[in-house]
């Protein structure tokens, strides 16, 4: 066996990589990849940097591919690069290769500028995943990295902090009914005059407002082309017609998850109940569409939690956020 060493990305390294993938990464659960799909994920990425992507090679043969992504347009983009993931064939997994892997990595962060080193939420490059314990169903982002997996483990030896937890929530939908005080919240709600439906464009107002007052870019956006495209979303309807929340939108994808973009209510129209209707509503939507199984990830701290959990919904996996401070 010869001494492993670094190799800068070329298309070349293209199979040998996806093959590494589908051995040591797949191992760790995330989903397996074809050419395709990787070069979905990376390659065609238009946050693909072929300077920040790197294969570990030994003898000729790829042991190791470890990538990470910039933009000025992300979030905290100006300042920071989001590692995106390092990957080591058995007998290749150490720390002395994950380090060189990672050191690569934040090299060109820094040749780029960049402060900081982030895993986050926001990186563009989406990793999915399977769900443990369920019959292949899986979830389509990894948000942060697994706090049970070794690169968690070195990333906090390399000086990278444990910021905040993402939990990764999940609920088969065969079985899932609206409870009876959830009914009583609709009803309640229907006193003031408001209504949880699916949002019909002759009937309802106010939308794109509505959107903006939640503040949330990537919901404004998405639920806007949703709705221009005509696919299903669950809004809030103050009286008159008007937008007050939403959630959805309601999409069966082939793989048979229930799509999940979020649930908002707009400022003036809280204190209502409204964010729990909409969510119960929406599983309702989903299920009735025919998905299999809803999943989606929140902060451990977010109020919303108590929704899901109401909803049936168990954490299977926790992913830390983590950031490290780079010296230039």
């Amino acid at each position: 066996m010869g001494h492993p060493m670094l190799a800068a990305w070329e298309d070349r390294y293209a199979d040998a990589v996806v093959a590494l993938w589908n051995g040591a990464a797949v191992r760790d659960g995330y989903k397996e990849l074809t050419r395709d799909t990787f070069a979905e994920i990376f390659t065609a990425n238009r946050y693909f940097d072929p300077a920040c992507a790197f294969v570990l090679l030994n003898d000729g043969e790829a042991r190791g591919f470890a990538c990470g992504c910039t933009g000025d347009d992300l979030p905290l983009g100006e300042v920071a690069g989001y590692v995106t993931c390092i990957v080591l064939a058995d007998g290749f997994d150490t720390d002395a290769n994950r380090k060189a892997l990672l050191e690569a990595i934040e090299a060109r962060f820094r040749e780029l500028g960049k402060r900081q080193s982030e895993v986050l939420f926001f990186n563009p490059m989406r990793l999915p995943w399977y769900i443990p314990g369920t019959p292949g169903h899986e979830h389509n982002n990894a948000p942060g990295v697994a706090v049970d997996a070794e690169l968690y483990r070195f990333l906090l030896s390399e000086g990278y902090t444990d910021r905040a937890r993402q939990c990764a929530m999940y609920r088969p939908l065969a079985d899932f009914a609206i409870p009876d005080d959830i009914r009583a919240k609709e009803a309640k709600a229907a006193e003031d005059g408001y209504a949880v439906e699916l949002f019909d464009p002759r009937r309802h107002t106010g939308l794109a407002e509505m959107l903006a007052g939640l503040a949330n870019p990537a919901w404004e956006r998405e639920i806007a082309a949703c709705v221009a495209d005509g696919v299903p979303v669950v809004i809030a309807a103050a009286p008159g017609g008007r937008a007050a929340g939403f959630a959805g939108p309601v999409v069966r994808q082939d793989n048979g998850r229930g799509y999940f973009a979020g649930i908002g209510v707009h400022p003036d129209h809280e204190g209502r109940g409204l964010g729990s209707i909409l969510f119960f509503k929406l599983c309702e939507a989903l299920r009735d569409v025919g998905a299999d199984y809803m999943s989606l990830f929140t902060g451990s701290s977010n109020p919303a939690i108590r929704i899901y959990e109401k909803a049936g919904f168990n954490t299977v996996r926790q992913f830390a956020i983590m950031r490290k401070e780079l010296t230039q």
